[in-house]
């Protein structure tokens, strides 16, 4: 039976996605009802969103070196806001410590998301930025009140009551996802639903925009990338001259390519120097050398060589969330999540999954990632040439808040 073991889990899942390159698109006004952007965003919010991204992002390269990897701070950060607003004691201060969000009341970090929620929605006109978030509660459970109205008015969750014991109703959920991200994120739920699970958050992030210059197709062609293993293959790599935002050190190249008509979203390539690797590059990110390497960025004529990629990534979060500090919320005779609905049964997080895709092509690109490291830069020439024929890093960056949408590596495009 559904109560037979005496407990209960949340099944807390992160949706997310996509960055795929366009042609063009344009988006209508903003929506009947919609909230119209704040002036003023809470900065400790950014700060805990690329803190929080550069732990993840590490600790999962860590466990899986050579390999391409995506995520989305942004996303996983919200999925987890959502179900803390349930979580008390010390399970909320352990999600909270995990998140980088100590020092914020509830009500400041459910503010600051609602706030970022309004920015982020529809940033220019040849660029769509699409955060959708769900909340899907087990058909004939009663939830706190306060915890659906937090989730509802402050994350603008949409709320589905579901009878998890159909065997349509993965298909359903997914279908949303499906929906919320443009086809490129086909799923997120297994089914059949487990039986003790009661409750989903999802968060789905779509990205979708051309470059502010686009490459031209004409000038694409192959050259040799190196592999980890010490291999080459052929690979398609676009190429451009002119002005470009570029920063070099002793670490890396670096150059910014930003999206659509006004620029403020943009990738952010990074291509270690010399004989140096990208595990050289991200042992050396964190805030202070993130937000240095941004402000040392200039204009300078030179060569740029970045390589086709497109790639999927489908990852469990449970163990490297459980490593920065949140096992208790994971614990099914510890954790307390009692602000989501009378206990007992306990409640517990089972399962935090993360799924991401990145299109680059000569008119668009997605792309998630971000490298700290304070470095002095040198002496910069009068012009560069950036091939990117190795591995490298890269993010993806809403420029007006310094939100780091998405970061990742790419060994093999």
């Amino acid at each position: 039976m559904f109560w037979a073991k005496n407990r209960l889990y949340a099944a807390v899942t992160m949706a997310l996605i996509v960055m795929l390159s366009s042609a063009g698109c344009s988006l209508p006004d903003l929506p009947e009802g919609e909230a119209a952007p704040v002036e003023e965003l809470d900065e400790r919010l950014i700060e805990s969103n690329n803190e929080f991204g550069f732990s993840l992002f590490k600790k999962l390269h860590q466990a899986d070196e050579g390999r391409n990897l995506l995520i989305s701070p942004s996303s996983i950060l919200t999925a987890l806001a959502m179900a803390s607003t349930g979580a008390e004691g010390e399970t909320r201060t352990a999600m909270e410590k995990t998140m980088f969000l100590t020092g914020m009341s509830g009500e400041e970090i459910n503010k600051a998301f609602a706030d970022l929620l309004t920015i982020l929605q529809n940033p220019d006109p040849e660029v769509e930025l699409a955060v959708a978030n769900s909340l899907w509660t087990r058909k004939g459970l009663e939830f706190n009140e306060t915890f659906i109205k937090r989730n509802r008015d402050f994350y603008e969750a949409e709320i589905t009551d579901l009878d998890f014991s159909n065997p349509d109703a993965a298909g359903v959920i997914n279908d949303w996802v499906r929906e919320k991200t443009n086809q490129k994120i086909d799923g997120i739920v297994e089914p059949p639903i487990n039986p003790e699970t009661i409750l989903f958050l999802i968060n789905a992030l779509y990205f979708k925009g051309t470059w502010a210059e686009e490459f031209d197709p004409d000038q694409t062609r192959e050259i040799p990338f190196k592999l980890p293993d010490g291999t080459t293959k052929e690979h398609p790599v676009m190429f451009k001259n002119g002005e470009l935002e570029y920063l070099e050190n002793d670490l890396f190249q670096a150059v910014r390519l930003p999206y659509g008509k006004n620029e403020r979203i943009a990738m952010t390539l990074f291509l270690p120097a010399g004989d140096l690797t990208l595990e050289q590059i991200l042992s050396e990110l964190d805030k202070k050398s993130w937000d240095g390497w941004n402000e040392a960025f200039g204009s300078m004529e030179g060569e740029l060589g970045l390589p086709r990629f497109s790639f999927a990534c489908d990852l469990s979060l449970n163990k490297v969330l459980s490593d920065l500090g949140m096992e208790i919320a994971f614990d099914e005779n510890a954790a307390d999540f009692s602000g989501m609905r009378p206990i007992p049964p306990r409640l517990f997080i089972s399962e935090v999954k993360h799924k991401t895709y990145i299109d680059v092509t000569e008119e668009g690109t997605e792309a998630a990632a971000v490298t700290s490291v304070e470095v002095e830069v040198t002496a910069m020439p009068e012009q560069f040439s950036m091939i990117i024929d190795r591995p490298f890093f890269f993010t993806i960056t809403d420029e007006m808040t310094g939100t780091i949408l998405f970061m990742g590596t790419v060994f093999e495009p």
